[in-house]
């Protein structure tokens, strides 16, 4: 399946001129922030010209701590046999999703690591168990989670994507991205899919109907080129599938993991949204990360290309891990965007309207 973007369709007639990688990198390594900000932002309000900034009432649930993948940049997993490792309970799965339905949320977001011990038949008993029990949208299994339970299970991605699919699953988020460069990957996570397997999982859920969303974790050993070979494969598959309906970038947390390096600035972080935003032209939404840049850039970011602020994390577990603990409420997340100029919208997944009493 091709997703037709009412983007695309809007970029041809503006007639946006797309920038190729050499344009790019000049752009990144010269052009002063500010003014990047500023293009970045002309980009969003001609993409966006009705002025609202949306975002997502979700939590994100982590099945399982236990991850045989060793990542160098995580201080949520444990390894298998390590006394603090879990898989949730579904008591707690049930309190848990009850308890996002009564604050309004729409959505689970559903991850957990490269668990060993867990079959296919695990993870459909457990979205049969969620949609047999509520009505909410799975937002569930990143492309590495994907790759590795098909590898284990001795069935093709497409076999696993389906049985995924018939079982409840409804989207499914960029995560295990970090930076889609073999050299990167190789000195991070060894153990995790290649970038071309990332790519492969995500093109064949698209040809299946299932839609995603693209993420950067940046500020740890890639170089700036490798950024922008991120950016343009993913923009390369785009073009292929149109599935993607968002992208994510945010800055590496070092604190608790293994690898020494100083952490990313606020204006690197910008500095490189304002360059997705021009970039990706066709996705059409880019989302802010209060989660690790906090409420004040996060609100910078929607004059930087970003017209989306994300989820309100009634949960959130693998960031918190390498100590950071910024947290907002449904409140704070409308009042941030209104006090920048924009108009709040409650949205779902698929950015559709979700509450029509948000200004």
């Amino acid at each position: 399946m091709r997703f037709i973007s009412p983007l695309i369709r809007t970029m041809n007639m503006k007639q946006i001129r797309r920038l190729d990688f050499q344009e790019a990198l000049k752009r990144y390594r010269e052009e002063d922030l500010l003014s990047l900000g500023a293009m970045a932002d002309g980009m969003r309000q001609q993409l966006h010209p009705e002025n609202v900034v949306t975002y997502v009432v979700d939590r994100n649930i982590n099945y399982t701590n236990i991850c045989c993948s060793g990542c160098r940049f995580c201080a949520f997993f444990r390894p298998p046999g390590h006394a603090e490792g879990y898989l949730i309970t579904k008591e707690s799965l049930h309190s848990k999703i009850e308890e996002t339905l009564a604050l309004g949320g729409t959505q689970i977001l559903l991850q957990g690591g490269m668990h060993p011990g867990l079959a296919l038949d695990y993870y459909r008993d457990l979205l049969g168990f969620i949609k047999g029990n509520f009505s909410i949208h799975i937002h569930g299994f990143s492309p590495p989670e994907i790759h590795y339970l098909a590898r284990i299970e001795g069935i093709s991605v497409r076999d696993t994507l389906e049985a995924l699919m018939d079982a409840g699953l409804g989207s499914i988020p960029g995560g295990g991205a970090e930076i889609l460069a073999e050299r990167v990957r190789k000195k991070i996570s060894p153990n995790k899919c290649t970038d071309g397997e990332w790519l492969a999982v995500m093109e064949t859920a698209h040809e299946l109907g299932l839609r995603s969303t693209a993420t950067m974790m940046f500020g740890h050993v890639e170089t700036v080129e490798e950024r922008l070979e991120h950016l343009f494969k993913i923009r390369d598959l785009q073009d292929r599938t149109g599935g993607f309906t968002a992208f994510i970038p945010w800055t590496f947390q070092p604190e608790n993991t293994s690898l020494s390096v100083p952490k990313a600035t606020s204006a690197e972080y910008l500095r490189l949204l304002a360059l997705s935003r021009l970039v990706l032209d066709n996705i059409p939404n880019i989302q802010a990360s209060w989660v690790t840049q906090g409420p004040k850039i996060a609100q910078v970011a929607l004059k930087f290309g970003a017209n989306d602020l994300g989820s309100t994390m009634i949960e959130e577990n693998v960031v918190a891990a390498a100590g950071v603990a910024f947290s907002l409420s449904r409140e704070e997340m409308i009042r941030i965007i209104e006090t920048a100029g924009f108009h709040a919208r409650q949205r779902d997944t698929f950015y559709n309207p979700v509450c029509m009493r948000d200004k």
